[in-house]
């Protein structure tokens, strides 16, 4: 995963924590809008791109690319929702 790095400032990797953010930086909930945001702008752009290669202008090989990262964002994306839910899931297991 950490080879895969960008998509427009879209941090792709999970596997490894990040160090804490200070106590004034963003919340996690504002870093996962943000992330969120970033990937419905990849989707949107793709869908642009596959709207412009049908109508007969744009170029395909700038299509498959936007539909790839994409793809590639919301499967990421995916994994960090699974993850978030796994987590709050063990959260509510546990006993107090």
């Amino acid at each position: 995963m950490n080879a895969i790095r960008g998509l427009d400032g879209l941090p792709l990797s999970i596997d490894r924590p990040e160090a804490p953010a200070p106590a004034g930086g963003p919340s996690f909930a504002d870093a996962l809008g943000g992330a969120i945001g970033k990937v419905d702008a990849l989707q949107t752009k793709a869908d642009a791109e596959s709207e412009k290669l049908a109508l007969g202008g744009g170029n395909l090989h700038e299509t498959a690319l936007a539909l790839e990262k994409a793809d590639v964002a919301l499967k990421v994306l995916t994994r960090v929702r699974n993850k978030v839910v796994e987590a709050y899931q063990e959260v509510m297991r546990m006993s107090v």
